[in-house]
């Protein structure tokens, strides 16, 4: 596994989404400090009965021009793969396979998401950029271990409150997306950022109107 194994830090993504990539990119010293957890965002969203940003036209073009924006302006290489959304299992198995570790999670979003390939048509290739043949893969991610362990993922982030990806946990408070990394470094340099009587009270605002199901 990626990170300390005393850190309580742990990093929940998948590959299917553009922010994981943005994330892991602009913050490897966050990465290299924490536990990297794949998981399937489509059972995050089947779970809490979201849509996709992907799956609302209009947030779907924004989304993606939203994130091509931000790789430029932080000088991130990007390029969306042939299809979006595309199916992430085998990549997401594949990284478990190879412990998660920074290294292979890093060569796996590069090939998505700066080489713009895809996994489902270019796997065999995908397997030679992280030393395997076809074989030797595909065996890694029909172990029952990787398959196990993948929905594990699921239930762990689903039982802490993760609702999208990516996702801090910091094993007390959760940090979801990219642009709440900065309070995330705010809260890991004085835990005390969410003591303030301001932010105790936004955690039982209570509900004015909810809207009907």
């Amino acid at each position: 596994m990626s990170g300390d194994a005393a850190s309580p830090l742990v990093w929940y993504f998948d590959f299917i989404s553009p922010y994981s990539y943005l994330q892991f990119a602009a913050y490897p010293e966050l990465m290299h400090t924490a536990t990297l957890r794949p998981l399937l965002f489509a059972g995050l969203l089947n779970h809490w009965g979201n849509k996709g940003p992907a799956e609302i036209p209009a947030k779907r073009l924004q989304t993606y021009r939203h994130t091509c924006w931000q790789a430029r302006q932080r000088g991130i290489s990007m390029k969306y793969p042939p299809a979006h959304p595309f199916n992430p299992i085998h990549a997401l198995r594949l990284a478990i396979a190879l412990d998660s570790s920074f290294d292979a999670v890093k060569l796996i979003f590069e090939f998505i998401w700066m080489d713009g390939r895809s996994v489902a048509d270019e796997w065999p290739a995908l397997a030679a950029r992280l030393g395997l043949d076809v074989a030797a893969a595909d065996a890694l991610i029909a172990a029952q271990r990787v398959k196990d362990t993948l929905a594990a993922n699921g239930r762990q982030a689903i039982d802490r409150g993760v609702y999208g990806v990516p996702s801090f946990d910091t094993g007390k408070e959760l940090f979801w997306g990219m642009d709440a990394t900065d309070m995330l470094l705010d809260y890991l340099a004085d835990p005390a950022l969410f003591d303030s009587a301001q932010m105790r009270r936004l955690a039982a605002l209570p509900v004015g109107a909810a809207r009907k199901g």
